[in-house]
């Protein structure tokens, strides 16, 4: 199972959930009983798969879960929420909007255009980025370095 791109895997053991699309002969409601983490994302057993042909079944399923039953970090974000956000530093005002975010091992990076700087790559630490409101420009605190000036 592999988490929505640009989210951490929310799972854990005990959590309900649905899960999509419903099929005729399941239950819609299953419970976590197993998180294993491995190279793809994570290896999540539920409640009502009990045999291969169950399990071979949720291939391709979405897995729905309340949003009260976790809490996401302050730099969380759905990648398709970050598209298009507006980008403000402190000291040099408007940077531009987010294009794309990559993804590296240590942290992703945000591919910011069309501002006075040209294109910047911000990465997303809690140095440079405080928090990610829900709506509106995203504040940062660029380091030294990543602005051509």
């Amino acid at each position: 199972m592999a988490p929505l791109r640009g989210l951490p895997l929310l799972l854990s053991r005990g959590m309900k959930v649905h899960l999509t699309p419903p099929a005729l002969k399941r239950e819609r409601v299953s419970t976590v009983e197993a998180v294993s983490p491995v190279p793809e994302g994570a290896r999540v057993r539920f409640s009502c798969s009990r045999n291969l042909d169950e399990a071979e079944s949720l291939a391709r399923c979405y897995v729905l879960a309340n949003c009260d039953d976790f809490k996401l970090g302050a730099l969380d974000a759905a990648f398709d929420e970050l598209i298009g956000r507006s980008v403000v530093d402190e000291r040099h005002g408007e940077i531009g909007v987010i294009g794309e975010v990559m993804e590296t091992p240590a942290n992703d990076v945000w591919v910011v255009d069309g501002g006075a700087y040209g294109e910047v790559l911000i990465p997303v630490i809690a140095d440079v980025v405080e928090a990610i409101p829900s709506e509106g420009p995203i504040s940062v605190r660029l380091m030294d370095g990543l602005l051509n000036l």
